[in-house]
């Protein structure tokens, strides 16, 4: 007989059946990583529709109007609307920075898409949000939303704005 060995055949077997799971492999690395990036765009859809929340702008309207700082006694003097208002804001981000810190949104998205906004009103609620937990003895209130809060801080303070940066 003077074809190829059964051996042969079994090593050109194997090496097919390697190459077919190297093969399988690259594909599967391949589709996780469309599949992140897929999800990566899904949540900056989210956080960017979060933004044409009605109830988000006019508690953001709102809020601009409150200085630095303001307690909750400040707050609540001012009325209905400017609690309320603090607790849109609170919650809207507190939404974004547990989003960061489980990895599913990058933080830089969410500074580039409201970094600004997010230092801002932590500095108008910081201490409205320290006499709120301390009322309602509930520590964890706006915790993610604190953390987001210094984060968009430091962050904010030490790049220039994206007007001035992409000129």
């Amino acid at each position: 007989m003077t074809g190829i060995s059964l051996s042969t055949w079994a090593a050109i077997a194997e090496i097919i059946g390697a190459g077919s799971i190297v093969t399988g492999l690259l594909v599967g690395l391949f589709q996780i990583r469309q599949f992140r990036i897929q999800q990566r765009d899904a949540v900056a859809i989210n956080l960017a529709q979060t933004f044409y929340s009605h109830d988000l702008a006019q508690a953001i309207a709102l809020m601009q109007h409150v200085p630095d700082g303001t307690s909750l006694k400040e707050l609540r003097a001012m009325g209905r609307d400017y609690e309320q208002a603090a607790i849109t804001v609170c919650t809207s981000f507190e939404t974004m920075g547990l989003l960061i810190h489980q990895g599913i949104a990058p933080m830089e998205l969410v500074m580039d898409l409201a970094g600004g906004i997010v230092s801002t009103m932590h500095r108008k609620l910081g201490q409205w949000n320290e006499d709120l937990r301390k009322e309602q003895q509930q520590p964890s209130w706006a915790e993610w939303f604190d953390w987001l809060g210094n984060k968009a801080s430091q962050v904010k303070h030490k790049e220039q704005p994206a007007h001035l940066r992409y000129k």
